[in-house]
């Protein structure tokens, strides 16, 4: 085995943990709640379900992402949408 033990070092390296301070979590909720309640919900729910109708079928999902998130959908609504569907993996 060539090169094993040549760059060993002799001392415990322990870099600095990288902490995120919880104001953004409170910032980031607060900016998600100000959007559910600014935008057309009804719009949402209906791109959503047509996201879910093409999704069973052998439809291009693109164009109905796209409606959804021109809608304001969140990643994470489309996601669950995709979800209910296709399953976890």
């Amino acid at each position: 085995m060539v090169g094993v033990n040549k760059f060993t070092q002799q001392e415990e390296v322990n870099p600095p943990v990288f902490r995120i301070d919880d104001s953004i979590r409170v910032q980031q909720t607060q900016k998600l709640n100000d959007l559910k309640n600014e935008r057309d919900n009804s719009a949402v729910k209906t791109a959503l379900q047509n996201l879910s109708v093409a999704a069973k079928g052998p439809e291009n999902l693109m164009p109905y992402i796209l409606a959804a998130v021109e809608a304001y959908a969140t990643l994470g609504e489309i996601a669950d949408e995709l979800r209910l569907v296709f399953g976890e993996y």
